[in-house]
């Protein structure tokens, strides 16, 4: 877990309210606190949402939180779990969190609605935990890949959505895609290549080709041709080829897989004209 530390958090400045009525401090002394919240939190919103009784359950829960506070339940601290990519400024900022504010002011849904907004953040938990803690867990988002489209490099997590702002420098290990709809193609067709690890760690990209299928560029300089339907079966093909053959050390630059009963293989211009002396079959 990670504290947010509580003395950077700002302070809650004073504000003028009404006292609580004397009926409801009374009702404080004797522990009804629980029980009035539960109350205005249930039939007395009822109540304003059908507009009955606006004005009296609006003061009832300004003088609850007022009370509330009075007794000690005010933000001392907020608990972070899960963050490790979020920067510390940005999450404080997302928060929004005063050190002394009523503990009960603290809108929780508002607070998970910023931190969900936050580029690193997938899911946010925020809870109250008495007598003065807010209590925050994050799930960040998983890098899969580095997303290149229209001269820009960006990095995606694990459902292709694009992690704003993130350095893509510190990513250069992930594998890299290439063009329009290759971010939100990209997980599951890399989860296919991982299927077969021998081949992956050839594969310099995998390029989105009319959003329908891929090409695969390899470190040797090759290009693959994939077809639209069943890539894992031209994939595991592909694999066997090279464990038999050794294609990938042979002077060839494409190799087309997108026909299912033969495989095409183009030479380099020089083992072309290699191929065309005499003596040579063409």
């Amino acid at each position: 877990m990670r504290p947010l530390n509580a003395t950077a958090l700002p302070t809650a400045r004073p504000r003028w309210h009404r006292p609580a009525p004397r009926w409801l401090r009374t009702s404080f002394r004797y522990g009804a606190l629980a029980v009035l919240l539960a109350a205005l939190g249930g039939g007395g919103f009822r109540l304003w949402q059908s507009g009955a009784g606006a004005r009296a359950a609006t003061a009832a829960l300004e003088g609850a939180i007022q009370a509330s506070a009075a007794l000690g339940l005010r933000v001392g601290d907020v608990m972070v779990e899960g963050r490790n990519e979020t920067q510390p400024a940005a999450l404080a900022t997302a928060l929004g969190i005063r050190r002394g504010e009523p503990l009960l002011a603290v809108d929780l849904g508002a607070v998970k609605a910023r931190l969900e907004a936050l580029p690193w953040v997938l899911t946010a938990s925020v809870e109250r935990r008495w007598p003065q803690l807010i209590y925050v867990k994050l799930a960040e988002r998983s890098p899969l890949a580095l997303w290149q489209q229209g001269g820009k490099i960006r990095l995606i997590d694990t459902v292709g959505t694009v992690i704003e702002g993130a350095d893509t420098g510190r990513y250069a290990n992930l594998p890299f895609v290439v063009g329009e709809g290759a971010a939100k193609a990209a997980p599951a067709f890399l989860a296919i290549l991982a299927q077969q690890p021998s081949l992956a760690k050839h594969v310099q990209a995998a390029v989105r080709v009319g959003r329908r299928r891929w090409n695969l560029h390899l470190v040797e300089g090759i290009d693959v041709r994939l077809p639209e339907s069943n890539p894992e079966e031209a994939l595991a093909r592909l694999a066997d080829l090279e464990a038999k053959e050794r294609l990938f050390a042979r002077d060839i630059v494409m190799i087309d897989l997108r026909l299912s009963d033969r495989l095409i293989v183009r030479l380099s211009p020089e083992a072309a004209q290699r191929e065309r002396k005499p003596g040579k079959n063409t």
